[in-house]
């Protein structure tokens, strides 16, 4: 996190327990800073276990509540004895943000089936898994937020990403009906759409130096529109986001879908 941000950071998370998915790099790790620098105790979760002790390790020293769990949130099993491991832990748990997804870029009929399936996995199931679990507890409490990072992807068209776009189309749906159905209980649920981000996800596409100024004047090859606001999205943007939904400022806010891409999808 930049330091302007570290100065104006409020204490909107003061004692509230956090599950944040995919920590251990890009947007997870930027949302798990920006809850711990808040005041939350954050349970990290990712499969890769070095960079997310790496990640968690860094904030530790610097005096904030967070604390890892590898896990892989496409094993229901897993996920249940994580959540009770974090509650008996940390506390109960009063934000939820799903962060975790993976990218497979392929046409959609060159796609290979363990292609579509792995994606399902952690896009979809994983968001299942937990805001199930968790979604139980909150229900039970009459409070919570459950935030999950969806795409831009998820509502147009995109030339490669049919399993990628078909899984955040799926999470985000889900995360409304969740909103829906938690609503009475005082339970919010939202969505936030990132675009391009720089990410090593998104970085991992980049073959040269001119990829950049690519995504940012779009391709009529790929029926893609350019980035109006000229600027690729930061992690920090797209956790600022996810932490104003997760707080009590955003208390009558739910069922919403946050789109963060500068303009991207025109609004869509």
């Amino acid at each position: 996190m930049s330091d302007s941000t570290t100065q104006s950071a409020s204490v909107d998370f003061a004692g509230k327990v956090a599950i944040v998915t995919g920590a251990a790099q890009g947007i997870g790790a930027a949302v798990v800073a920006t809850l711990a620098e808040r005041g939350a105790k954050v349970a990290a979760l990712d499969v890769q276990e070095k960079a997310l002790r790496d990640t968690t390790s860094a904030l530790t020293a610097r005096g904030f509540q967070v604390r890892p769990f590898v896990v892989d949130i496409s094993d229901a099993a897993a996920i249940e004895a994580v959540v009770g491991d974090i509650e008996a832990g940390l506390g109960e748990v009063e934000v939820l943000v799903n962060v975790a997804g993976i990218l497979r870029l392929a046409s959609a009929t060159e796609l290979t089936s363990d292609d579509w399936l792995d994606t399902f996995a952690v896009n979809t199931h994983g968001v299942f898994f937990l805001s199930r679990t968790v979604g139980r507890l909150m229900k039970e409490r009459r409070r919570g937020a459950i935030v999950t990072v969806g795409s831009n992807a998820a509502a147009i068209p995109r030339t490669k990403m049919a399993a990628y776009a078909a899984s955040k189309a799926a999470s985000t749906h889900f995360t409304k009906c969740l909103g829906l159905e938690l609503a009475e209980y005082g339970v919010r649920c939202n969505i936030v759409s990132p675009g391009s981000t720089d990410t090593a996800m998104q970085r991992q596409f980049w073959t040269d130096d001119q990829a950049l100024e690519a995504v940012l004047n779009g391709s009529l090859d790929s029926y893609r529109t350019g980035i109006p606001l000229k600027r690729i999205a930061t992690p920090a943007d797209i956790a600022e986001a996810v932490a104003f939904l997760a707080s009590d400022k955003a208390r009558h806010i739910t069922m919403h879908n946050l789109c963060i891409d500068g303009g991207a999808t025109l609004g869509v």
